[in-house]
């Protein structure tokens, strides 16, 4: 049936169509395109098999161990264990922890450098560096970072007054290591400034490098100190300790008291 405003002349057609296209080519190629599209999924299904075997026998080994990568000893997981909101300062945090780790290596690359230039000091500034490199990495992780880590995670008071405590000594030692003191293992100020009017050259560029690296590991872990303890509500909106308050310093307390250092590396 035509209505009197149909237009009799109008195609019923898209006139997008090709009136000479092959219907056998354009079947072809969207079987192509479809063949592709399921090529990409068993592809990533794939992927995500080797994936979910490797976590499988990752914790078949480690357990759910992931921490340090070369030796698994704990579980470290910013994006699973810290509240969503709390995970960039986290994250900075380990990030300049990494920071520390790499200066000490370099700081003590800077000292082989200093003792073969013939400096009287080279043995001792070596075998501090060398105590440096194998001590502090591991207690840095476990008394400052790993302490602001659990609390943030387990928002529990303790925690906060652990950070607290060491952090500061930890930028007490960074200003120490920045110094560079001839004999006490620091490649810092003094020691690249003497490397540079001796001159030698590999001790100057590589105590320069270290410096630089206690500059921005100290100044950024001062900026987040700072940031934690410039009120008194030191600590995240569900868990604030405040110094003149018990908050929750008690759970933190009976959790280590019950399960000792296991508890340090759990979520609990």
């Amino acid at each position: 049936m035509n209505y009197p405003n149909e237009n009799p002349f109008a195609s019923t057609h898209s006139l997008d169509t090709n009136p000479f296209e092959d219907p056998a080519e354009a079947q072809a190629s969207q079987n192509a395109t479809r063949l592709e599209e399921l090529r990409q999924r068993e592809l990533d299904l794939e992927r995500r098999e080797q994936e979910l075997a490797q976590k499988q026998e990752h914790i078949r080994r480690h357990g759910r161990n992931n921490w340090p990568p070369f030796f698994p000893l704990i579980f470290h997981s910013i994006q699973d264990e810290i509240p969503q909101a709390s995970q960039p300062l986290i994250t900075r945090l380990y990030q300049l922890w990494l920071v520390l780790a790499g200066t000490l290596v370099v700081n003590m690359v800077a000292c082989i450098c200093i003792l073969a230039s013939g400096s009287s000091n080279g043995g001792s500034d070596l075998g501090s560096s060398i105590g440096y490199l194998i001590f502090i990495t591991p207690l840095s992780f476990l008394l400052w970072y790993r302490p602001i880590y659990n609390g943030y995670m387990k928002e529990q008071a303790l925690y906060y007054y652990l950070y607290f405590f060491f952090g500061g000594f930890h930028l007490i030692f960074s200003i120490y290591m920045i110094i560079g003191i001839p004999s006490t293992g620091s490649a810092g100020l003094i020691q690249t400034i003497q490397a540079f009017t001796k001159p030698s050259l590999p001790s100057a560029i590589v105590g320069t490098v270290a410096t630089v690296g206690w500059v921005v590991q100290g100044v950024g872990l001062a900026y987040y100190y700072r940031q934690r303890c410039a009120t008194s509500d030191l600590g995240p909106p569900q868990g604030r300790w405040a110094f003149y308050g018990e908050g929750k310093l008690s759970p933190a307390k009976a959790e280590l008291a019950t399960h000792g250092a296991k508890a340090y590396f759990t979520r609990g």
